[in-house]
């Protein structure tokens, strides 16, 4: 069900689908207000901004300016959600979702794997809010790595001739990164959600208190250890059903054969 709910998601945030065929960017009244999820405000469909995007816009201009509105934004979808938003709202995190569904060599598990999940807190300290502090102008995060904008440049790219002479090479730099995220995502399951992503990042510190959110029924499991087996983030929901690293995909509650596993607003009743 996640996946459908995940098409409908990016669907509603790049309604605007007259843009992947002229090539011309959305610039209404709703592209002032950030969506929840990793989608580039440069995407010829995207009717929001994106929250990271913003963030950075506000870190790095000319004249400080706190980032009250987009702080604020965050901080609200976070309490509401946390992480459930990497499952069910990103359209970066369905991609993902649709290429790990091609047949291929698959390995969740990898030797650094624990230590590979810090990466991110620190993308989300120095690429999105130091680097941008220091430099003026330079949202050292899409400028550098996010590939999503990465697939938002290549649809500009193929919708206007006359972009294509413009992307030089740091455009080709990032498009070996979103290269190497994509074949990652062949193999692992959200590799750029648990290894790089700043915005996992930030809603995460939010999953132990988030409206929405994991409940276990400790005296029906029977630790069997079924939800860790299909964690696909690695982690271990009878021990820590909420822990930061959880995207609320839901597979640990459809696979706990005693249904001691439930998510929502409301814990269930006893």
């Amino acid at each position: 069900m996640h996946m459908g709910i995940q098409a409908v998601a990016a669907l509603i945030q790049n309604a605007n689908l007259k843009g992947f065929f002229t090539g011309k960017i959305y610039k209404g009244d709703l592209k002032k207000v950030c969506v929840p999820g990793l989608n580039c405000y440069s995407c010829p469909g995207a009717v929001g901004a994106c929250p990271i995007g913003s963030l950075q816009s506000f870190l790095s201009g000319l004249k400080f300016r706190f980032p009250y509105y987009v702080v604020g934004i965050l901080i609200f979808v976070g309490a509401l959600l946390g992480r459930a938003v990497c499952g069910f709202l990103c359209p970066f995190g369905f991609l993902q979702d649709l290429i790990y569904m091609i047949p291929f060599f698959k390995k969740n598990q990898f030797v650094l794997d624990k230590y590979l999940r810090y990466l991110k807190y620190l993308v989300l300290l120095v690429l999105v809010i130091l680097l941008p502090l220091c430099i003026p102008l330079t949202p050292a995060f899409c400028k550098y790595v996010c590939p999503s904008g990465t697939v938002s440049g290549i649809f500009l790219a193929l919708a206007d001739k006359t972009i294509r002479p413009q992307l030089g090479a740091l455009f080709h730099w990032k498009l070996i990164v979103l290269l190497i995220v994509l074949v990652s995502a062949l193999i692992a399951w959200r590799p750029f959600c648990k290894y790089i992503c700043p915005l996992g990042a930030f809603y995460g510190f939010f999953n132990k208190f988030a409206l929405f959110r994991m409940h276990l029924d400790t005296e029906k499991c029977v630790h069997c250890h079924a939800c860790e087996k299909a964690c696909r983030m690695n982690i271990d929901p009878s021990k820590n059903p909420n822990s930061m690293e959880c995207v609320r995909c839901g597979d640990c509650v459809r696979n706990c054969p005693t249904k001691a596993l439930t998510q929502g607003f409301i814990p269930p009743k006893k």
